[in-house]
């Protein structure tokens, strides 16, 4: 790929998907000195990454696929300096907590408290729900992460049944 349609792939990627991006980077990375760090490496694999693009899939394809593998190798090699305690969606539970009305309604809140969850999942689960919190459709997501449809379907609907109990008052997640 010539240097000039680099350039022009890479604006036109960041352009529309740089806001998207940075909130991946958040869903993978809750230190903000360590979030700053991966939004810089995602920038720099999606502008190195793009000399291989052929447009075999779309843009937005490679660029998640890309932004994800980044992300999850950065949470990995942090992961060996600092445990952390991962679970996959099924072994998520929901404990009872005294919200207030107010505590359900405010949308702050509710956002820390999915990402807080998304934060404890494990790299595949993590992956497939922050596609789909960016509108991501589940085909696309299918190709990016390299799991079935049905599989993608079926994380997204525990996740939703998980977010309905949590916020219909059944408490917090462990």
């Amino acid at each position: 790929m010539a240097e000039g349609d680099q350039d022009r792939l890479f604006a036109e990627a960041v352009e529309c998907f740089g806001g998207a991006l940075a909130r991946l980077a958040r869903g993978y990375e809750a230190d903000p000195e360590l979030r700053r760090d991966l939004e810089q490496e995602l920038q720099v694999a999606l502008w190195q990454s793009l000399a291989g693009f052929d447009g075999r899939c779309s843009l937005s394809t490679w660029v998640w696929r890309v932004a994800h593998n980044r992300a999850t190798s950065h949470m990995l090699a942090n992961k060996r300096h600092a445990q952390r305690g991962w679970s996959s969606i099924e072994d998520v539970e929901i404990a009872d907590a005294d919200a207030t009305p107010f505590e359900r309604a405010d949308s702050e809140r509710a956002m820390a408290s999915i990402l807080a969850i998304i934060d404890r999942l494990d790299p595949p689960d993590r992956q497939i729900l922050l596609l789909y919190l960016e509108g991501v459709a589940a085909g696309e997501t299918a190709a990016v992460t390299g799991v079935s449809p049905d599989v993608v379907a079926a994380k997204i609907h525990r996740f939703k049944a998980m977010l309905t109990r949590r916020f219909a008052g059944a408490g917090d997640v462990r």
